[in-house]
């Protein structure tokens, strides 16, 4: 297979960034001025000014640009600020002082990682021509403890700038380490490829094998040849990459053709022999940047919209998902177990669902098995939250439509309630509340799980997501968001916080004083915001913990309350007996009408009583106009009429 690379693949690149850092005289200012000039000077400046190599110096068509450093004390500060803005650093010692070459590990390394330089570091022996020889030993076996200390070492190298030995070489390894990094790839540990990339290598080995037959035919391994490399292979060619796979890995090559672990022994063989640049080209042109996640150019996510808008999944979208659902499920239980899930994300770089916010956020079978309303409100959740990892991942996982089709934006929920209406598929529910009210319960029932006696309070926001059959047989996703109580105060400092908000939730504990004073007040904050900053959304209030004995006089007031606001009366549940009240068929009804059970503040009123105010002004104004009109047109007429006389 041929290692030639697509330097196309980095072009965004404008140039890379090389601080040379060392003792003073070992040789940094001649090695820059050896590259620059393809000579040796005896006498150099201490300190030489930015050196711009040209781009056509290496065959990757990027240029470098050199920056020398001081090496006294009183100038640290200035070395200081150009390590801070290197892309890889090249780090001196003169190979006839052993003194020098000890200060790396006793000094340098240590200033590196005091000032927080986590880029590539090429360390170069300089005055080559000038070490004692029998020193060389020595030397080999420090440098080989060097490179299991510092990690951040990826090329060791000696050069001369007076015999020109191997400067060229010393800058080529420096735009390398950059531009192809070995550390992405590899773990020099287990001398093997890393998980990521692994998963990298293995999508795009799925999406080479057209005919799914798990194999890469000669056919298949031309069209990718010639995709990354624009050169096709001939036939022997073919064949002697197999003989070389068969010999490494027997299980790398069957009768249909070349297998994924003989795939990646091909990837893993130009790696061991110093070519990261072969990978990086296939790597790149399948989209992938140096973190090994696909680049931002491959997500066309949507990105001017208001903060009032979403971004959903489109009907082919979740049909393609469905179908994936269906795929996975082989045992026809309409239920994923861990292992096909595993499976499904085996493209990705790992499975986005196995930390917050989506771990525990979807429904499950008893077994622990995400169901199919779990897979898909998982998938929602992740699109309202990060559109662009659920793109990311729907393409990882296989989704070979155009990337522009998958999501959509929503009308902003100003539009929807001036026109009473709303066309969101998923809507998000934000659950206030004080601590013990009953706000996970209220999450937990969502997502069908029993009820605990056991509280463990809620320290972080936390999301539940499911499907909400409605009457006529349509669906909605609704999310609940549940705000700690000690984080409501925090959140509401961030005006923009009810933009994404279709409904607010209150829940209170019906048989404590203390929890309906607190949610009253919440609601009473958080509807004084949605006047202030124009984000008004639906309230309700829920009357949790209903088996238990009712406080009176929350009883009284929160009846009194919802009148005052205009707002429904409180929604009395109680999880513990199942008893529900149908509040997540309610919470998506105010959701489908945003125009109603909002709020209605003092400051809400001032403002209509404004605006009644200019309405009624403008209507005077208007008929004061119509009637200077018609007392115009009347004299006008009458003077006419008295010329006609005359």
């Amino acid at each position: 297979m041929a290692s030639t690379v697509n330097h196309s693949s980095f072009a965004g690149r404008s140039g890379v960034r090389v601080v040379v850092v060392g003792d003073r005289a070992t040789g940094k200012s001649s090695l820059i001025a050896a590259i620059a000039t393809e000579s040796f000077a005896e006498a150099v400046p201490p300190v030489l000014p930015p050196t711009l190599l040209p781009p056509d110096l290496y065959p990757d068509n990027v240029p470098l640009t050199v920056i020398d450093t001081p090496s006294s004390l009183d100038k640290q500060s200035k070395r200081n600020e150009e390590l801070k803005g290197a892309d890889v650093v090249v780090l001196t010692y003169a190979c006839n002082d052993t003194a020098s070459f000890s200060r790396l590990s006793s000094y340098w390394f240590g200033e590196l990682q005091k000032l927080e330089v986590k880029v590539p570091v090429v360390v170069v022996g300089c005055k080559l021509d000038l070490r004692d020889e029998s020193q060389q030993v020595s030397l080999e076996r420090l440098m080989t403890q060097l490179l299991q200390q510092f990690k951040e070492i990826v090329t060791c190298i000696e050069c001369s700038a007076a015999t020109q030995y191997q400067v060229p070489e010393v800058f080529y390894f420096a735009q390398k380490a950059v531009l192809h990094p070995v550390d992405p790839l590899y773990d020099p540990e287990s001398q093997a490829l890393k998980d990521r990339c692994v998963r990298a290598l293995r999508r795009i080995f799925v999406l080479c094998d057209s005919d799914m037959d798990d194999t890469l035919n000669d056919a298949e391994l031309n069209e990718f040849q010639v995709r990354c490399f624009n050169a096709p292979l001939q036939s022997s060619e073919i064949a002697g990459v197999k003989t070389v796979v068969q010999q490494k890995v027997p299980e790398g090559v069957n009768s249909f053709g070349l297998t994924f672990p003989g795939f990646l022994s091909i990837h893993n063989m130009f790696l061991k022999k110093g070519h990261p640049e072969t990978i990086w080209a296939v790597l790149r042109n399948f989209g992938y940047d140096n973190n090994l996640k696909l680049k931002d150019d491959f997500l066309p996510v949507p990105s001017k919209r208001a903060l009032d808008q979403n971004v959903e999944l489109t009907g082919e979208a979740i049909e393609f998902l469905n179908g994936i659902f269906r795929l996975l499920d082989t045992d026809k239980d309409r239920a994923l177990q861990p292992a096909e899930v595993d499976k499904l994300f085996c493209t990705a770089p790992g499975s986005p669902w196995n930390d917050a916010p989506y771990k525990d956020a979807a429904e499950r079978t008893d077994a622990g098995y995400i169901s199919l309303n779990g897979f898909q409100s998982q998938w929602a959740l992740m699109t309202l939250l990060d559109p662009p990892c659920s793109l990311a991942n729907l393409i990882y996982i296989g989704y070979s439509g155009n990337p522009a089709a998958a999501l959509r934006v929503t009308r902003r929920r100003a539009v929807d309630r001036k026109k009473q209406a709303t066309e969101r598929n998923v809507f998000q529910c934000y659950v206030f509340g004080s601590k013990n009210a009953g706000k996970s319960a209220l999450l937990d029932s969502l997502l069908g799980r029993p009820f605990s006696n056991n509280y463990t309070p809620t320290t972080v926001e936390r999301f539940a997501a499911n499907a909400i059959e409605l009457m006529g047989g349509t669906r909605k996703t609704l999310v609940l968001r549940e705000i700690p109580e000690s984080e409501v105060s925090n959140v509401l400092l961030n005006q923009d916080y009810l933009a994404a908000c279709d409904v607010a939730v209150f829940v209170y504990d019906s048989s404590d004083e203390h929890s309906w004073k607190k949610s009253r007040d919440m609601l009473e904050k958080v509807a004084r915001q949605g006047d202030l900053t124009g984000y008004r959304v639906p309230c309700l209030l829920i009357a949790a913990k209903d088996d238990l004995t009712p406080y009176p006089r929350a009883v009284q007031d929160s009846v009194k309350v919802t009148q005052e606001l205009g707002i429904e009366a409180p929604i009395h549940v109680s999880m513990k007996l199942g008893d529900s009240s149908n509040v997540y068929n309610k919470i998506v009804h105010a959701a489908e009408h945003p125009h109603l059970s909002i709020p209605e503040t003092d400051i809400g009123r001032k403002r209509k009583q404004c605006h009644r105010l200019l309405q009624h002004s403008l209507v005077f104004a208007s008929v004061g106009t119509a009637m200077a009109v018609v007392g115009l047109a009347a004299c006008r007429a009458y003077a006419v009429k008295k010329n006609s006389s005359s």
